[in-house]
């Protein structure tokens, strides 16, 4: 019994002590080093950076394993991988923890960056550590800056006054994503709108670029494409000037896309801070300087704004109506009206926009159908909801019976002729406000000198360095509080003068990394010529959310790159794929709580009853049910849904590292669902892979003499899971790959002692080395492979054994299948039928008697009635 036992414990494979030993091994050879000067084709792998909060999540391990398998089967197929690693290590994350743990955010962000770095080795990525990189060092930030100076020099940054959301606690500026409900993410103030100067990177230059360019991107999913297809907005309007009858100024200007729905106008609005509000404002205009501090009580968000009461400020103005100097429309001052999208100024037409029909309903303006699904419809009233179907136009003298279409071109031209408007192409995308109030970014290199103006820091005085003696105890940006730090002497006249305090956001750390992994020197951003050896990426891999912003940026400092001569490279990603979440199971407990004093008296009760979500360490399995551990709480599952600490769903890969090693982990996050889709975690999945990892290292087991002869089924399975798991990899389509290898050790099993097992049990290793390397590293070793065999080759595949000269017939009688043969392709069908009649368990059926006929379909099935 013993001796059996430590014979299982010998055929068992040691996960854990295989992790560490060719872990160790790999970094001590440098095995994963890109080498620049390598004849061997070029190919970029790159997930996209984590941000280093601390620790990985398992969407971070499916990330980063995907992008590992294509990395590790890309160097077995002869190409020179790049796969690097770096940290997106910039944010108000690190502030919010300065502020919170009283600790320096470097301090933090650095000690943070060791520990994840530490747990995404144990994962055993196959990635390039000589090339890692930190976007809150100087080394980095500092050529950042240089980029910066360069676009500065190029006329592609800016700087001008800018509506912002503040935040009057933590005395920063918010991006519109910060905003939620109104109020500051962090502090949970309200939002208020200001002006502050702001710097500004021309990305409406390259409008037209990025949006054409998306036709030329293959190998990018549809909806990402869509999406920022739509951000950018390209569409074609009439911009054109209603005449005020009277007050401060001669006209307002407005921009519209819809120029078929003029004639359904009912009033003009114009932005708070649109020339003719400050020249009423100017002019004392009763109400009007309290209304505008209301206005500026709400934030730039454009999803708040939605969702805001729409408030207007009667100016008592009126305009004309440009075809119709008979009909004049209300100005109003609106909150909803933004001065930095288009003119500023917009003329409403409540019928068929429900912002402009909530303001309409409001103030008690006119609803004039001008669209509808038939003439017949044209006065169909308009309820609740604004009636934004496509359809013809209506009450609308001669442009009644237009599509919508051509009722803009009607318009345009009408316009243009008359000289009271012009058609005009614009875009939804915005220039890229930069600047952020905080510390913990990279510090933008220019010095405003009261006679210079604004001066770019020389590039020798490269990097504008971050104090390290800051402190958090006071709100808002502690640059702008420092004693020392931006009290500097003008480059240009030597007059004191001061830096600028605002740091760049930081997605413009995140615009560019890809470029300075492919080449980091010390004393540039990156050499062009080794970078466009490596560049574009060819694969990039993250997260949908990324799909906008983060991708939109990269691909305009690119293409900003390339107009001022720094690359030759247009696009950064030509092949980009966004995976699903990782989800797993909610769970919630009631407990009971004092009620506060409202719910006292609104209840009359001491206690309240609440339900808490419950980490999933601390559930306990009973006959009963789950429990909360060491309490009499029963648990409520609830959804799967995607892993978040708030709803305490995340599972800590450390411990099913410690216990099922790497390899279980990563063939898990490959093998349970389509790569795009969402992959629910369940223990019964992990121990799953653990299981697989175990059959693989029994069929690799050297057997001694192999069997005599051969066996061709076996040998044409395992060419056509050569050739089949290379195309599921290079298509990203793991699930795909990892089903073929199952089938492979399926029939390894069971298969008898012979040359090809022998051949298919050793190709099996390379087949899985990229998905579970440690395994394969061991298995290598043990059948005597040469070298690691991370450095091997793919195995070869023979064409000819790919080609299918057996099928499977399905024998009916009745049309009810009976059994099934396998058979030449092309047999003919006499042959077909006599193989069938003379089938045991078909003559079982007949007992005897003669068919009243035969049906044969070749290659497919004979259908025998009788």
């Amino acid at each position: 019994m013993t001796e059996d036992r430590t014979a299982a414990d010998r055929a068992r494979f040691d996960p854990v002590a295989a992790d560490g030993r060719w872990q160790q091994a790999w970094a001590e050879r440098g095995t994963f080093h890109a080498d620049d000067n390598s004849p061997k084709p070029k190919s970029y792998v790159l997930e996209m950076f984590p941000y280093p909060s601390g620790r990985i999540h398992m969407g971070h391990v499916r990330n980063y394993t995907m992008g590992d398998v294509l990395a590790r089967f890309r160097r077995m197929t002869g190409h020179e991988v790049l796969h690097p690693m770096g940290w997106d290590a910039f944010g108000m994350p690190a502030e919010n923890a300065a502020m919170e743990k009283k600790v320096h955010p470097g301090a933090w962000t650095r000690q943070n960056i060791e520990a994840m770095k530490a747990q995404l080795k144990r994962i055993g990525f196959a990635l390039d550590w000589s090339r890692e990189l930190a976007t809150c060092e100087p080394d980095y930030y500092g050529q950042e800056q240089a980029l910066f100076l360069d676009m500065f020099a190029a006329g592609l940054v800016y700087r001008k006054e800018s509506a912002v959301n503040w935040d009057p606690v933590d005395m920063t500026v918010l991006a519109n994503e910060q905003v939620i409900d109104g109020r500051g993410w962090r502090s949970g103030a309200l939002v208020e709108r200001r002006k502050l100067s702001q710097w500004f990177l021309k990305i409406t230059d390259f409008a037209d670029e990025l949006l054409d360019g998306l036709d030329g991107l293959d190998h990018w999913p549809d909806k990402v494409k869509l999406m920022q297809a739509n951000w950018i907005g390209r569409s074609r309007g009439l911009r054109f000037r209603f005449a005020l009858e009277s007050g401060p100024l001669p006209n307002v200007e407005v921009f519209t896309t819809r120029p078929d729905t003029i004639f359904g106008a009912s009033f003009v609005a114009v932005s708070v801070d649109h020339p003719l509000a400050q020249a009423l404002l100017a002019q004392g205009t009763p109400g009007l300087e309290a209304f505008i501090a209301e206005c500026r009580r709400t934030g730039t968000a454009a999803a708040e704004i939605e969702t805001a009461e729409k408030l207007g400020f009667d100016t008592g103005l009126s305009a004309v109506h440009p075809l119709d100097p008979t009909w004049t429309l209300p100005v109003f001052i609106a909150n909803f009206v933004l001065m930095d999208y288009g003119t500023g100024a917009v003329f409403g037409v409540p019928a068929h926009d429900q912002r402009d029909l909530d303001f309409a309903r409001k103030y008690q303006l006119p609803v004039t159908r001008v669209v509808a699904a038939s003439p017949d419809e044209k006065d169909a009233p308009i309820q609740d909801e604004a009636d934004t179907a496509p359809g013809l136009i209506v009450n609308s003298r001669f442009l009644d019976g237009m599509a919508s279409e051509d009722a803009k071109a009607a318009v345009i031209d009408r316009a243009e002729g008359e000289g009271w408007g012009t058609g005009t192409t614009v875009f939804r995308l915005r220039d890229w406000g930069v600047s952020r109030q905080r510390y913990w970014g990279t510090p933008i290199p220019v010095i405003h000198c009261e006679a210079c103006g604004v001066v770019p820091v020389p590039k020798a005085q490269l990097p504008v360095v971050l104090p390290e003696d800051v402190s958090f105890d006071i709100p808002g940006n502690p640059l702008d509080r420092h004693p020392t730090w931006k009290h500097v002497d003008c480059p240009s006249c030597g007059k004191p003068a001061r830096r600028e305090t605002d740091t760049l956001d930081t997605f413009a750390d995140s615009s560019w990394y890809f470029i300075r992994f492919a080449s980091g020197p010390a004393d540039k951003p990156f050499d062009k010529d080794v970078a466009e050896r490596w560049l574009p990426v060819g694969q990039y891999i993250g997260g949908v959310e990324h799909a906008i912003l983060h991708l939109l940026y990269a691909r305009f400092w690119t293409r900003a790159l390339k107009r001022i001569g720094k690359i030759d490279i247009a696009e950064p990603f030509t092949g980009l794929f966004t995976q699903g979440m990782v989800t797993h199971e909610t769970y919630q407990t009631k407990i009971e709580l004092p009620a506060t004093a409202e719910e006292k008296a609104a209840l009359g009760t001491d206690m309240v009853t609440v339900s808490s979500w419950v980490a999933t360490d601390e559930i306990e399995r009973r006959p009963e049910g789950l429990f909360q551990t060491g309490t009499d709480h029963p648990i409520h599952v609830g959804r799967v849904e995607k892993m978040s600490k708030s709803k305490k769903n995340v599972v800590d890969p450390a411990p099913i590292l410690d216990r099922y090693g790497a390899d279980a982990v990563r063939w898990f996050m490959l093998s349970d669902s389509p790569p795009e889709r969402d992959l629910e975690w369940s223990l019964a999945g992990i121990e799953g892979a653990a299981r697989l990892v175990q059959r693989v290292w029994r069929l690799t087991e050297p057997t001694g003499t192999a069997g005599e002869g051969g066996d061709i089924a076996l040998r044409k399975l395992l060419h056509r899971t050569i050739a089949g798991i290379a195309e599921d990899i290079e298509a990203l389509q793991f699930n795909k790959a990892v089903a073929k290898i199952f089938t492979l050790v399926g029939a390894l099993e069971k298969a008898a002692p012979s040359p090809d097992r022998t051949e298919a049990a050793r190709a099996l290793i390379l087949l899985v080395s990229p998905m579970i390397p440690h395994l394969a590293e061991s298995a290598w070793e043990r059948v005597g492979g040469e070298g690691l065999i991370a450095d091997a080759a793919w195995p070869a595949f023979d064409p000819a054994l790919l080609v299918d000269d057996e099928v499977t017939v399905a024998l009916q009688v009745n049309g009810k299948l009976r059994d099934t043969i396998s058979v030449a392709k092309g047999s003919a069908k006499d042959a077909l039928e006599a193989l069938a009649l003379a089938n045991p368990k078909v003559q079982i059926i007949l007992a005897g008697a003669v068919p009243k006929k035969v049906i044969v379909v070749p290659d497919r099935l004979v259908n025998i009635v009788a």
